[in-house]
Formats: C-alpha cells, structure tokens, sequence
C-alpha cells in the first residue's frame, strides 16, 4: 500500500491499494488534474520511468471510455504500429487499468500544452498535424448505427431538463428544433470527444495527443465543433491547414448544424454544473449562434 499524501489524498483506498501493487516505488512529480472534476491526474515517477496516474471520483464515467479507447483505437498514434520508436508515440500507452476501480497509467507524454504556446496555437503546421492525427483515428473503424440520431437528440434533451441558465424561452425554441430533427442511420467512427488546442501537446514542433475521456463513437464531424467555435475563429488558416492535414471536409450542412446545437446545449449546461462559467459563456454564445442560424431559415454551413 503506497502511504497517504496530498496528491494521493483524493484516491480512493482501493485505487491507493493498485498503485501499490502496479508501481510500489511510485513518487509523485507533479498534480496536473484540471480541478473542475472529481479526476485526479499525476505525473509520477515509477520503475525508472515518467508515467501519468488518472483517477475518477465515485461518479466518474470517463475513465472506462479512455481505457477503451486505449484498449482498441490508439493504434494510429503508437509508432510501434509503423515500425519506429516508441519515443515516436503520438499519444501516452497504456500500462496499468481497472475500469472498475476507475484508475489507469499511461505512458507519460512531453511538450507544452498547444493553447498555452501563442506560437504553436498560432501556427498552420499544427492544424496540418492534427488533421493528419484525426483523420488516422477516425479512419481506422467505421459502423452504421440506426439509432444515434435518437440517442443524440434524448441527451440533449436530458441536458435541457436539468440545471442551467439558458433563458426559458430558448430553451423552447432548442426543443422545437430537436423535435423536428429526422433520425436517419449515422455512420460512426472513433472519436476523441474534445479535439482541441487544450488536448494537443508540442513538443519541438511536434504535434501529441492526451486525455481520451470523452472517447466514443460518434460521426466524425463531431471531432471538429469545438475547433469551429475556437481555434478556427481565433487563428488566421487554422482551418485550411486542418482540413488540408485531414484530406476532406467530413461536415454534411443538416447533420453538422444538429451536432452544433446539441453541442451548444451540452456546453452551456455542463459549464454551469461544474462551475466554469468562461466555459459557460462560451456555450451561450453557441446557443446564441445556433438560434441564429436557425432563423436563417438554413443550417450552419461549414
């Protein structure tokens, strides 16, 4: 059992008891969890090497959608799969997991957070990357799923009935549109739920990808609306340079207006409950666009 310390303290027992067991001479180097969650993330050193512990508090359902994603779509990104290096790797291996115990390590990944380096976030060549690491990911599986739309549409729906700040009479104009929204199939792909300048590291100019707790299956122009709302607004070629690296533009006109709504919707609630209210902001000026959109009589094209 690894004793009790401050970065520690928010671990559960049992997920004290496994780090005992899979790192016993653990020390931890650094906290670098986000603090708006109930997950704990640590850069510690174990067995003479760098690795990340991510833990989830009791209601945490992150967990078991990254250590699937690392169980069954890394591939693309681990430079083993083509022959190199693993100091080649696009994103951290996965070296321990209980799903049930809500814990997992990973390999430890360097560089700078992209939306902390002005110049890598500024920088086309970064988009290119990402757009090559996404298209890999995405183009690695693909299914037919007749019942998303639905599922999609019921979510949002969920996030509209419990707590935010999104003013009554939007609220109902955002349920008057899901209601008429079709539900066709979908074809999904494996996507990383939050692709943005947050989630990429640089590291000598070179483009790495970190926490795939958002991780599900989903159409692939879901990957890119918080770049359309961030990064695309913000950085002149920003978007050319990403879909050049991507190599199409994966947004059909209606299907991508009903991922920017439901996009919307999950922002301005989820930021509300946690207590991020930049975040917040940020989702009701997206409810604010897509209503807009909306009385253009048009969906927002790419």
């Amino acid at each position: 059992m690894i004793p009790d310390c401050i970065e520690l303290g928010a671990l559960s027992d049992r997920q004290r008891g496994l780090l005992g067991t899979w790192l016993p001479d653990l020390e931890v180097e650094a906290d670098m969890s986000w603090g708006l969650v109930a997950t704990t993330v640590l850069r510690v050193a174990a067995d003479g090497r760098t690795l990340v512990v991510k833990a989830g508090g009791e209601r945490d359902h992150h967990i078991a959608r990254e250590v699937r994603a690392h169980r069954e779509w890394t591939g693309p990104w681990l430079a083993g799969c083509r022959g190199a290096s693993p100091d080649d790797d696009r994103i951290g291996r996965l070296v321990h997991a209980d799903v049930d115990a809500k814990l997992l390590v990973t390999t430890f990944q360097p560089g700078r957070l992209v939306q902390d380096d002005p110049g890598a976030a500024a920088d086309p060549g970064t988009y290119e990357q990402a757009g090559r690491l996404l298209a890999a990911f995405h183009g690695q599986l693909s299914v037919e799923d007749a019942g998303y739309e639905a599922r999609a549409n019921h979510r949002s729906e969920e996030w509209l009935a419990g707590p935010h700040r999104i003013a009554a009479a939007d609220v109902a104009r955002l349920r008057a549109l899901i209601r008429s929204w079709p539900t066709s199939p979908a074809v999904l792909v494996p996507t990383h739920g939050d692709w943005q300048g947050r989630n990429w590291l640089v590291d000598d100019g070179v483009v790495r990808v970190i926490d795939l707790g958002r991780a599900d299956l989903r159409p692939a122009a879901s990957d890119l609306g918080r770049l359309a709302t961030r990064e695309f607004r913000r950085f002149s070629g920003a978007e050319e340079a990403f879909l050049s690296g991507y190599g199409h533009d994966p947004r059909e006109p209606d299907a991508w207006f009903r991922s920017q709504v439901r996009e919307a919707i999950g922002t301005a609630c989820w930021a509300h409950q946690v207590g991020d209210e930049a975040f917040e902001a940020e989702g009701h000026r997206q409810v604010a666009q897509v209503l807009g959109d909306a009385d253009g009589a048009r969906p927002a094209c790419p």
